[in-house]
C-alpha cells in the first residue's frame, strides 16, 4: 500500500502546531510531534529537513490560513466586505478561536535578531498587499489619510490582539469595566472605526 505523504505531512503539521504554541521554537521536541502525530520521527526529517524548517512550515501554514479568513475590506465601499472596524472584529474572532497563532508569533519575537525570520520576504509582500489595500481605501476616502497605510494595519492588528495576547494586563485594565469578550469586541469595532474613519482627529 502506497504511503500517504499529504495524509503524513498534515498529521505533523498539526500536533507540530500545538508543541510549537506550546513551547516554542527551541523548547519544542521533534519526537514529542512524533509521537502525538503518530508518526515515525524521522518522516519529520525526509518531509521538513528538521526542528527549525517544521517551525517555518507551521508559521507559513498558519499565517495563510488567517489571511484567507480574515480580509481587509474591499475598495469600492462594497457592504459585504465591511469597514476596518468589522476587519478588527473579525480579526479578534479568529485569534480567539486560534489562539496557537499570536502564541506561535510571539515565539518567534522573542528571538528576533537571533534567528532568520519564518518566510521574510514572502510574509513582507504580503504585508506590502495589505499596505496597498490600505492605501486604495484611502484614495476613495473610505478610510483616513492621516497616517500611513502600514501604521493603520498595524493599529487595527495591535488593537484586535492586544487583549488576547496580554490578558492579564486586559483584565487589570478593565477592573469595574465589564471584560467580556462580547463588550471588548464591541468596544473594539468602533475603536478602530474611530480611528480609521475620514475625519477622525488626527492629534
Amino acid at each position: 500500500m502506497a504511503w500517504d505523504t499529504a495524509r503524513t505531512k498534515r498529521l505533523l503539521l498539526e500536533a507540530a502546531v500545538e508543541e510549537f504554541a506550546e513551547h516554542g521554537p527551541v523548547g519544542a521536541r521533534v519526537d514529542r510531534v512524533a509521537s502525538a502525530a503518530k508518526v515515525n520521527k524521522e518522516r519529520i526529517y525526509q518531509y521538513f529537513g528538521g526542528k527549525e524548517q517544521l517551525f517555518t512550515a507551521v508559521l507559513e501554514s498558519e499565517l495563510a490560513k488567517a489571511a484567507e479568513a480574515v480580509p481587509l475590506p474591499a475598495p469600492g465601499g462594497d457592504p459585504a466586505s465591511g469597514d476596518m472596524g468589522d476587519f478588527a472584529g473579525r480579526l479578534y474572532d479568529y485569534h480567539r478561536a486560534h489562539p496557537h497563532l499570536l502564541r506561535l508569533l510571539s515565539w518567534e519575537g522573542l528571538r528576533d535578531g537571533r534567528a532568520p525570520v519564518v518566510a521574510e520576504t514572502e510574509r513582507a509582500a504580503h504585508y506590502a498587499d495589505k499596505a496597498a489595500r490600505i492605501a486604495a481605501l484611502q484614495l476613495d476616502s473610505t478610510v483616513t489619510a492621516d497616517f500611513e497605510p502600514g501604521r493603520l494595519f498595524g493599529a487595527a492588528f495591535a488593537l484586535a490582539t492586544w487583549w488576547l495576547t496580554m490578558p492579564q494586563l486586559a483584565r487589570m485594565a478593565l477592573s469595574g469595566a465589564d471584560g467580556s469578550p462580547e463588550a471588548t469586541r464591541e468596544a473594539l469595532v468602533r475603536m478602530v472605526r474611530a480611528l480609521t474613519e475620514p475625519g477622525a482627529p488626527s492629534r
